[in-house]
């Protein structure tokens, strides 16, 4: 990471080899068969269910809301998100800061700008997953 406007995510492989790690594309294997795999592949399909899961389990719950009629945003200024995108898988999907929120005519906010590593671009809450939760919400 360059410095604190960087949004380049900290990974293991930064501390392994000091600079992010990118994988080469490899076949789908979350489907067939272990024993018909070698060490390496059933390695790789692991990996693979582990991103799938991940995917639809862990970022699911990242995105759980409370009903509109409650006041509390969830998502604040300056929020570190995900950003979900259903053409790309989640290894894809981009990383931002949230810049400024668009209420509706409740007062209630449903739409975000956010600041990626390719420039700005604006989502509603529901393609929006905060990654760390607020000070606020640690408190159980």
């Amino acid at each position: 990471m360059k410095d604190p406007t960087d949004l380049s995510p900290l990974t293991p492989a930064h501390f392994l080899i000091g600079r992010p790690l990118t994988c080469p594309a490899s076949e789908d294997l979350t489907d067939v068969q272990p024993s018909r795999l070698s060490r390496y592949a059933r390695i790789e399909a692991l990996r693979q269910h582990f991103w799938r899961r991940w995917a639809t389990e862990y970022v699911a719950e990242l995105q759980r809301r409370t009903k509109w009629k409650t006041q509390k945003d969830d998502i604040a200024l300056n929020s570190l998100v995900l950003i979900k995108d259903d053409n790309l898988p989640p290894l894809k999907w981009r990383l931002g800061r949230v810049t400024r929120l668009y209420p509706g005519s409740d007062g209630v906010n449903r739409v975000a700008d956010i600041l990626t590593a390719t420039g700005t671009i604006r989502r509603s809450f529901s393609k929006i997953c905060p990654l760390l939760p607020e000070p606020a919400d640690l408190d159980g």
